[in-house]
């Protein structure tokens, strides 16, 4: 099943998309839901975030080139985690599909994308073994936490270098009908590849990190973690169209545009 989250004159509702066609439902995927007569061609309406996060949880260097290609750039000899890494990220930095991401005047040219999975949970769970963790997901979705890099280097809480206004593409909708081992990411800048990976060669897998993460935090309906990236991207400037697909979920696509 695909859940979006859209608008159309003026009215914002969830629903469930079927090729090119929305049925609008009554309540949301979270709490219930019954479906309605009313349906939309996905060309007809605006897409919405599909969900705003309770909790914005984010996984660091969970991928082992990405690691490496960090600790090439910065001189120094790669170190792999040794166990899984959790973060947080602010809900001020996402914006929807097809929304524009703004570069701050005062950021440096070293902004970089880096696509990611979502996952979206479904169900409150706590104390979750990793052969149980999948019970309290509801779908996939698709991220791109964008990175101002030189900010990255010299925050320590990385407020600035992943939390700025915008700096976080969510979309375009959940996916629940998923099987990671067979999904792969494609990032594509200006219509060009510039990466391809497996999703799901993680260094410590989707189930790790919700059983980790269970373990000390109730993980509520509608809280997400965003599962790290794999490689390393060029600088963005200024009319670059950034697309991040996962296949088998959808394509999130964001323009760049650098605040006058």
């Amino acid at each position: 099943m695909r859940w979006i989250r859209y608008t159309v004159a003026g009215s914002t509702a969830y629903g469930i998309l079927e090729d090119q066609t929305i049925t609008q439902v009554s309540g949301d995927p979270f709490d219930g839901y019954e479906t309605t007569s009313t349906k939309h061609a996905l060309s007809d309406v605006k897409i919405e975030l599909p969900l705003v996060p309770k909790t914005f949880y984010a996984v660091g260097f969970n991928y082992p080139e990405h690691v490496r290609e960090i600790a090439a750039k910065q001189g120094v000899e790669p170190k792999l985690p040794t166990q899984p890494d959790v973060g947080y990220r602010a809900n001020n930095s996402l914006i929807a599909h097809n929304e524009t991401i703004v570069i701050p005047k005062v950021a440096t040219e070293k902004v970089q994308y880096e696509g990611e999975l979502v996952v979206v949970i479904g169900k409150q769970a706590k104390h979750l073994s990793e052969a149980d963790a999948l019970s309290c997901v509801l779908g996939y979705t698709i991220g791109n936490d964008m990175s101002e890099r030189t900010w990255q280097a010299s925050d320590r809480t990385l407020w600035r270098a992943k939390n700025t206004d915008t700096f976080a593409p969510m979309g375009p909708w959940i996916e629940t009908d998923v099987e990671l081992d067979k999904l792969e990411t494609i990032v594509r800048r200006n219509g060009k590849e510039d990466i391809r990976f497996k999703t799901n060669a993680m260094l410590f897998g989707v189930e790790r990190y919700i059983s980790t993460i269970s373990q000390v935090c109730t993980l509520y309906p509608g809280d997400v973690i965003w599962m790290g990236t794999d490689g390393s991207s060029p600088n963005l400037v200024d009319g670059d169209i950034i697309d991040i697909e996962i296949t088998g979920i959808g394509t999130l696509s964001n323009p760049i545009k650098l605040e006058t």
